[in-house]
């Protein structure tokens, strides 16, 4: 695996090493001491699927509150999307920052988030399929998340989604915290 920093501390961009003969290629995904060498969560208790059916479906800005925060390992196995991150740590020099990546079936990459990042995206094709591993299971109580669209993050998205659910249309603003 090839680890590229984002800007946000703790959060890195991974591309594979296919090793490449006449049947296609092999490449490796998930080796928690390298995940650890670099200071990144390696627990996995958790795996998801998001399957979305339309083109500017956006999901997000999503997080767990302590102490169930996620640290989570994201990739689309199918379609494209961007996939925006935004540090909500306060103690973090990139506190209320955000980085976007585009993450696609082809480009095989993949974007590690820690624990304390709010996280979403917007699909850029139909039918795309986003596949995560979270370093602690789901816990509905804990959920929490803000608005996709908050002008405090100034995130920038390539064009205006059309699918969103209720939920994340009405995640409070921070200045209504």
């Amino acid at each position: 695996m090839i680890f590229h920093e984002s800007k946000i501390p703790d959060a890195w961009i991974i591309d594979i090493e296919p090793i490449a003969d006449a049947r296609g290629f092999f490449a490796t995904t998930w080796v928690p001491n390298e995940l650890a060498d670099r200071g990144m969560n390696p627990a996995l208790a958790q795996c998801s699927i998001a399957f979305n059916t339309r083109r500017g479906t956006l999901r997000g800005m999503h997080f767990q509150k302590s102490p169930h925060a996620q640290a989570k390992l994201i990739r689309a196995t199918r379609g494209a999307l961007l996939d925006v991150i935004l540090d909500l740590r306060e103690e973090s020099p990139t506190f209320r920052q955000w980085d976007a990546v585009e993450l696609t079936a082809e480009n095989r990459r993949m974007l590690y988030m820690p624990e304390g990042i709010a996280h979403g995206y917007v699909t850029l094709t139909d039918d795309t399929e986003a596949y995560y591993h979270s370093s602690a299971p789901r816990v509905p109580a804990a959920e929490s998340g803000v608005r996709w669209n908050d002008p405090a993050f100034g995130i920038i998205w390539p064009f205006e989604p059309i699918v969103i659910s209720d939920r994340d249309r009405q995640w409070p603003l921070v200045s209504e915290r």
